[in-house]
């Protein structure tokens, strides 16, 4: 499930909402009000439950061969295997917005906003099972009892990437 062009997604558990307007996030770190989407290479990040920590990393130009090694796969996104059935079984959906109404954010840009309330094209679309999603794009879903093991390795290597939701993640193991 990805936009196609000039679109951006946005992803939602609720199927109800008809027009989306701006808000400060609960977990933002910036002040503004925003609508949030997401662009075709960052969609994936959202392929998720929506409270489910992950930590994601990819293969950028500048990655090491040592780092690649390490990781094994051009893309992985691991979740603690406690939210493998939450992964299962949530209804995701998927809300289309035209992409001029948005601007990149970030530096470099990991989204798009919206400073104006906006209309979805359309209703929202299931997006489906996603294991399967991340399986038929190639990237590797990694099950890991923990995820700070994993998410300390990524931080200080040469691989992008990035963590949403890790507030929820299992403690830290000693």
């Amino acid at each position: 499930m990805r936009p196609a062009p000039g679109e951006v997604l946005h992803f939602s558990e609720d199927p109800t909402i008809t027009r989306f307007r701006p808000h400060v996030a609960a977990t933002a770190r910036q002040p503004g009000a925003y609508v949030w989407a997401v662009d075709h290479a960052r969609a994936p990040d959202y392929w998720f439950p929506r409270q489910c920590p992950r930590a994601m990393a990819w293969v950028e130009p500048a990655t090491t061969a040592e780092d690649r090694a390490w990781l094994g796969a051009g893309r992985v996104h691991a979740i603690e295997i406690g939210w493998l059935s939450r992964m299962r079984t949530t209804r995701l959906y998927a809300y289309r917005f035209d992409a001029g109404a948005f601007r990149p954010f970030g530096d470099p840009p990991h989204a798009h906003v919206a400073t104006e309330p906006v209309d979805p094209l359309g209703p929202p679309e299931p997006v489906g099972d996603l294991p399967a999603l991340h399986e038929d794009a190639r990237i590797e879903l990694r099950l890991t009892a923990n995820l700070w093991p994993f998410w300390r390795r990524v931080t200080t290597s040469t691989l992008a990437f990035s963590g949403i939701r890790l507030r929820n993640a299992m403690p830290e193991p000693d």
